[in-house]
């Protein structure tokens, strides 16, 4: 299930979550910067309600990674990361310079995308790869200092 940002509140329905202001607008900050952190989710979710805690919207946040509304990424490195983009299993691209993050589609194939040589017993479900290096713009910054 490849989610793109559509209505929040029957994003939150569908869920089976309850619609508050505060899980809208954490839907909304998400959506407007896709592989953004908690603490800029909450700095957003601020400029839209005025005051709301920021363990409010980490148990939004969690709520939501629960429900499968939202994907929670954590690069190497980086606070975790949350996009709209959740149930495909894709992947990223992280700029190792600036920490840039953008999504690539599945590798290989049908999810998990990646076959484990041994799944000692588990059943996955998911693959999560990360591929680094240098981001276009961070390429040209070096190239031309």
């Amino acid at each position: 299930m490849h989610t793109n940002h559509t209505d929040p509140r029957a994003q939150l329905r569908a869920a089976g979550l309850r619609v508050t202001a505060p899980r809208v607008a954490v839907l909304d900050a998400v959506a407007a910067a896709p592989h953004v952190d908690a603490d800029r989710v909450a700095a957003t979710v601020r400029e839209t309600l005025g005051s709301v805690s920021t363990q409010a919207v980490y148990d939004v946040l969690r709520a939501c990674v629960n429900a499968g509304i939202l994907r929670r990424i954590e690069p190497a490195g980086s606070a975790a990361l949350y996009e709209t983009r959740a149930g495909d299993n894709h992947h990223h691209l992280v700029c190792r310079s600036c920490g840039t993050v953008v999504d690539v589609d599945c590798v290989v194939g049908r999810a998990p995308c990646l076959e484990p040589d041994d799944d000692h017993g588990f059943a996955v479900d998911e693959a999560e790869v990360v591929f680094w290096g240098l981001c276009p713009t961070c390429r040209s910054r070096r190239q031309t200092s």
